[in-house]
């Protein structure tokens, strides 16, 4: 019974990640979604005043919603720029889809990318006096383990 239990499960409950085919359709939106806010295809004053990086683009397991990942350059306006994704996320679908092979277009959806923060973040520790010695005192006890 279990055995079947364990069948019966959809595949995202079962720790696993996403598949090849989800990969491959989020880099396909990442790169076309990129191409688009390059040149400006959007006629969106909010969206043509700021570089906007398309860090990343995850696909549902259905390919049904695409959430994209993005960051105004420098950080500047996050929420406007949300706002100005989300105000304009029918004519990007239909502008990205132009560039797509596939029977549907997903849903666009849109984040910012909190991992530029988190990188920030992660440089800022390292470069604290203390980790620094203790990533030296780390060293020197691994050279005399040798």
């Amino acid at each position: 019974m279990a055995y079947l239990e364990r069948m019966a499960k959809p595949r995202s409950d079962m720790g696993h990640g996403p598949s090849q085919r989800q990969l491959r359709v989020g880099e396909l939106i990442r790169r076309n979604l990129s191409e688009v806010l390059a040149r400006g295809d959007v006629h969106d004053p909010d969206l043509a005043r700021v570089p906007i990086t398309v860090s990343e683009v995850r696909a549902s397991p259905d390919l049904r919603v695409a959430t994209a990942y993005v960051m105004p350059l420098g950080g500047r306006d996050q929420a406007g720029t949300l706002a100005a994704l989300r105000r304009n996320k029918a004519e990007l679908r239909h502008l990205v889809a132009r560039g797509m092979a596939l029977k549907y277009t997903p849903d666009l959806r849109f984040q910012i990318d909190g991992s530029f923060d988190r990188m920030d973040e992660t440089r800022r520790l390292l470069q604290d006096e203390r980790v620094q010695r203790d990533i030296a005192n780390g060293s020197d006890e691994d050279a005399a383990q040798d």
